[in-house]
């Protein structure tokens, strides 16, 4: 029997914690992204294919791909394929999985594939989708959902070590990054992380570099473009907790609805 391929619209942490879930179930993968991807944990997503051509996140190789047709010859052989793509594109999926955590519903319908799975809020199960996976932190983590909707976005992010919001480190204006330091970097607080259009960026606290946005990437003030860890102990290397719960709900979702 031919594996049923999932399509992925987006290439970002939690896109590529499922990515590897459903992988690792034995399913084909392709994922859709931004000519210029705006992740920060980049040695732990997808996206970072866009600039390399591949990527290795635990074993699971990424390939950019120049056409449907590639990326399904890619996904088919048992690697994933990544197509830079805004819209979604023809390529016989089965199963259709909005990653992008836009917190709303950019565009994704219902009839996008014979199953469409949504993470996280800005979707109805059973009305912009047919099932939505819980994104917040919390005991519904990773929770499939047919009917109804996910958390709504609280706009800060889950307490990690102790601290929420200010471990992530947004842009002061619009520009251009430049980074002085790299993702894995120990720091200690007020270091310089770098700057955006001249402005300085230093870190909040004592912690780890745990993700960074490419540099070089233009960026919007306000933008995410950077994740400092409190922990001592954390691996930039390894798919969060997180996304492989939400992962984990993904393919329950998929194989409940196979089966």
């Amino acid at each position: 029997m031919t594996r049923p391929i999932c399509l992925i619209r987006g290439g970002g942490d939690l896109a590529t914690g499922t990515a590897w879930r459903l992988t690792r179930a034995g399913l084909a993968v392709i994922v859709t992204e931004l000519a210029h991807p705006l992740t920060v944990r980049r040695t732990v997503a997808l996206s970072t294919a866009v600039d390399t051509g591949t990527t290795d996140v635990e074993g699971m190789i990424g390939r950019l791909a120049t056409t449907p047709r590639e990326a399904r010859e890619i996904a088919l052989a048992g690697d994933v394929a990544v197509v830079v793509a805004p819209q979604l594109i023809d390529v016989g999926a089965t199963v259709v999985i909005d990653a992008r955590l836009a917190k709303r519903n950019i565009d994704t319908t219902i009839d996008d594939a014979p199953l469409v799975v949504a993470l996280g809020p800005g979707f109805t199960a059973g009305v912009d989708c047919h099932a939505v996976v819980e994104t917040l932190r919390g005991p519904r983590l990773g929770r499939v959902l047919w009917h109804g909707c996910a958390a709504a976005d609280t706009s800060t992010p889950g307490r990690v070590g102790g601290i929420g919001a200010e471990r992530v480190v947004r842009a002061p204006a619009d520009g251009a990054v430049s980074w002085a330091c790299t993702i894995g970097s120990r720091v200690r607080e007020h270091d310089l992380l770098g700057a955006v259009a001249g402005r300085e960026l230093r870190a909040p606290f004592d912690g780890v570099v745990r993700g960074l946005i490419g540099d070089g990437r233009e960026v919007t003030a306000g933008l995410k473009i950077g994740d400092i860890d409190p922990r001592c102990d954390v691996a930039c290397d390894e798919i969060s907790d997180k996304a492989l719960a939400v992962g984990g709900g993904v393919v329950e979702a998929v194989l409940t609805w196979l089966n």
